[in-house]
């Protein structure tokens, strides 16, 4: 039975003047739309049928003509900020191969938006039942099947959204009779959209703000800090490249909270090093004790929190 329903992976993105980079792989019909909500974005697009770029000229777009299943992406690494593409796992003999290589073509605050058919929806299932399987050249896969498949392909969190065709109730009660279960009404459901990202929200919105090589160095001042190298040349240092780059404590509190390992540690050696510094320090403080997410994680810090103010009033 056809579709009924059309996948629509632009829902996952709002417009913009963005100068984004944006490659859309085989899916050349969300061209017009993408050059509507994104003016200044520059887009590019891979296709295997050269006849179907002829159709989208004059949207500014960079075209290369290239089978995805059988080359690499012509791109730098780290290069999109999104790559869109429906259905695209469908035809892959290695769908994870595929899953991981585009993503390495994805900035680190970049995303995959793609989308599958539902194996499990009613459609699928009443064929199979009859003994027929009309899907000979293209992998179908079930929700959590393309999930593990797209963690395991180093994105780190995956968003989807069902498109429903609903069965009728007669079709619906033969399915749950013969065992089929309809969590999440999934056997209602005959696309899944989705977009996987390269990070954790929060982690993209520090990646977001300061570059790789900051990001980098932040890191190695951070953890030197931590286990006592050097502690009092590495703090000064530290502070040189805190006030160079424009730090400020909430971003400062985040990333420590996302790149230290012993965070408690941390925050004394600072402390016992940094005595101009503590006003700043106990500003961290307190935007890490405003973010803390777990128990223990709140008593930490709510003790750090009484040693800097005993510090306060020495």
């Amino acid at each position: 039975m056809p579709e009924k329903i059309k996948p629509e992976l632009l829902q996952f993105l709002q417009p913009g003047e963005l100068s984004l980079k944006i490659l859309v792989v085989e899916s050349l019909c969300y061209l017009p739309d993408l050059r509507r909500m994104f003016p200044c974005a520059q887009l590019y697009a891979v296709t295997a049928d050269r006849d179907a770029m002829l159709d989208y000229q004059g949207l500014s777009v960079e075209f290369t003509e290239l089978n995805y299943l059988d080359a690499p992406l012509p791109y730098p690494k780290e290069f999109f900020d999104y790559i869109i593409s429906d259905l695209t796992l469908e035809q892959a003999g290695h769908p994870q191969d595929i899953a991981a290589g585009f993503s390495r073509f994805l900035k680190e605050t970049g995303s995959f938006l793609t989308s599958f058919r539902n194996i499990r929806h009613w459609s699928q299932l009443t064929d199979l039942l009859a003994g027929h399987y009309y899907n000979v050249v293209a992998r179908l896969f079930a929700r959590q099947e393309f999930e593990r498949l797209l963690y395991a392909s180093y994105y780190k969190m995956v968003f989807m959204e069902p498109q429903k065709r609903p069965a009728d109730e007669k079709t619906l009660q033969k399915l749950l009779a013969a065992g089929f279960d309809n969590e999440g009404d999934d056997i209602n459901t005959e696309f899944y959209l989705v977009r996987a990202d390269r990070s954790m929200p929060e982690m993209a919105l520090l990646k977001s703000m300061y570059s790789k090589a900051e990001r980098r160095q932040l890191s190695i001042y951070l953890h030197r800090i931590e286990y006592g190298v050097e502690p009092e040349q590495n703090c000064r240092e530290f502070w040189q490249f805190y006030r160079k780059t424009g730090l400020f404590a909430d971003y400062t509190a985040a990333f420590i909270k996302q790149a230290v390992f012993h965070p408690k540690k941390f925050y004394r050696e600072l402390l016992a090093n940094s005595p101009a510094e503590r006003d700043e320090i106990g500003q961290m403080l307190q935007g890490a004790l405003n973010n803390a997410t777990t128990e223990e994680e709140a008593a930490y810090l709510q003790e750090l929190w009484q040693e800097w103010q005993g510090m306060q009033n020495e």
